[in-house]
């Protein structure tokens, strides 16, 4: 059984995580490193035949089509992921639906073909942003993967459907929604989709919850942001918090990634949702 590989496209300066300390009006005055980056996890999966769906930050596609025309010339999904990077929940719903209006034209307009995926930034769609899942179906997206079933500060809706579905918006719509992936192990509901958990957890764990959701027959969605193969970006000098959570075993993830996509058999979203007829 297939499961879906799917990469964040956006710059390590663009995190949350840093947000106390780099503002959005001063992201110009850093340097890029996210083709670079990108390029290095697309050259890992060339050498592996796999191919992933990548969430890109209208942002970055503004100031980088040639990365976004490289993902698609590579056979891969290109998706969006938003235009600035902010919490949902914290924009106003007409932010917001020009906001990933904006983003899905950009990344149309490069590739030349519908982009039908969405990933909300920090997985910003919570119960008190639901309203969001109405502004994509609006929008034209045929699926959603922004919903994590887990307890949170940032995000979460821990009681949300854990496998792939169709799902009913507040609006009475209709929208795919591939939720991140959550296993259990002793007893308590893990998240194993991936990024920063990947780093935290010690591989062996991360491979053991992946496993028993394959055993299962359910297909898992699995997630890593360029700057995670990064442990050379400046450092950002933030609360022990953030700094934890962001440069955390960066040394160790690109390894672990290229064992990761050689145990598990992995393509893009749309092909997995497809297969599951949950997608035309």
């Amino acid at each position: 059984m297939d499961n879906a590989l799917t990469i964040d496209v956006e710059e390590h300066f663009q995190v949350a995580a840093l947000a106390e300390a780099i503002n959005y009006s001063e992201w110009d005055e850093h340097a890029s490193r996210v083709v670079a980056n990108t390029s290095r996890i697309m050259d890992l999966m060339d050498s592996l035949n796999v191919k992933a769906t990548f969430f890109t930050l209208g942002w970055v596609a503004e100031r980088h089509p040639k990365l976004v025309e490289n993902i698609a010339a590579r056979g891969h999904e290109v998706a969006s992921h938003g235009y600035s990077h902010q919490l949902i929940y914290d924009q106003s719903i007409d932010v917001f639906r020009e906001e990933t209006l904006k983003s899905k034209k950009i990344l149309e307009d490069i590739i030349g073909e519908e982009v039908i995926g969405y990933r909300a930034a920090s997985y910003s769609i919570t119960k008190k942003s639901l309203w969001a899942l109405d502004v994509l179906v609006e929008a034209g997206f045929k699926y959603d993967s922004s919903i994590f079933p887990i307890y949170h500060d940032r995000y979460g809706i821990p009681d949300a459907e854990k496998i792939p579905h169709v799902l009913t918006t507040p609006g009475d719509n209709q929208i795919v929604e591939f939720p991140l992936s959550t296993s259990k192990f002793v007893g308590m509901n893990l998240p194993a989709a991936g990024g920063g958990y990947f780093r935290l957890y010690p591989y062996w764990l991360s491979k053991h919850l992946l496993k028993n959701l394959q055993s299962k027959k359910q297909p898992f969605v699995f997630y890593l942001h360029p700057w995670e193969v990064d442990p050379d970006q400046p450092k950002v000098d933030v609360g022990w918090k953030s700094k934890f959570r962001h440069y955390n075993n960066l040394h160790k993830c690109e390894a672990r990634l290229s064992q990761l996509l050689q145990s598990f058999p992995f393509t893009t979203m749309k092909s997995v949702l497809q297969k599951n007829d949950l997608l035309s």
